[in-house]
């Protein structure tokens, strides 16, 4: 599908989460951090959120959700959900980074990012989505681009070279 005349064009901090319509492009760049994807292919709706860490252990039960937390992410989307009246399982969703940004470092021992990745995985399924596509782990960084006129994510994996 073609790209609108004119878009709203977003970036994603760490921790940052957004939800829109089909007027609309969302961007990140991850390390460690994943981006999950969903959008809604007959609404046209969905969102990305850029999660740091996988679970918030000092947020107290009625506190703000902190998008930075693959826990509170997730309920980011279920609350988006709800207003929009839609299922989880309505929703085409992909996962994103995750990358080991030290591996020298990190021989032999689970690291965030693969912390990152289980629990993400791990939410997703227990609240019902079902992940279409991923592009997890590794070494190095990746760029997501993800238009919500369409449903397409472009990813560029740009991998570490770890020199001896």
């Amino acid at each position: 599908m073609e790209a609108p005349s004119f878009y709203i064009d977003i970036f994603l901090q760490p921790g940052d989460f957004y939800f829109g319509d089909s007027d609309t492009r969302i961007r990140t760049i991850l390390g460690s951090c994943v981006a999950i994807t969903l959008w809604h292919p007959i609404l046209r709706i969905g969102g990305m959120c850029h999660y740091m860490l996988p679970k918030n252990s000092r947020r107290a039960p009625h506190a703000h959700l902190d998008g930075r937390y693959a826990e509170d992410a997730v309920q980011l989307f279920l609350k988006e959900i709800k207003k929009s009246r839609t299922h989880p399982a309505d929703y085409e969703v992909k996962m994103f980074g995750g990358g080991n940004q030290f591996p020298s470092q990190n021989v032999g021992e689970l690291t965030v990012s693969d912390k990152n990745i289980e629990l993400g995985r791990h939410l997703l399924s227990e609240h019902g989505f079902s992940v279409r596509r991923e592009h997890m782990g590794g070494v190095g960084h990746r760029n997501v681009i993800f238009d919500l006129w369409s449903g397409d994510v472009w990813v560029k994996h740009v991998e570490k070279v770890m020199v001896p």
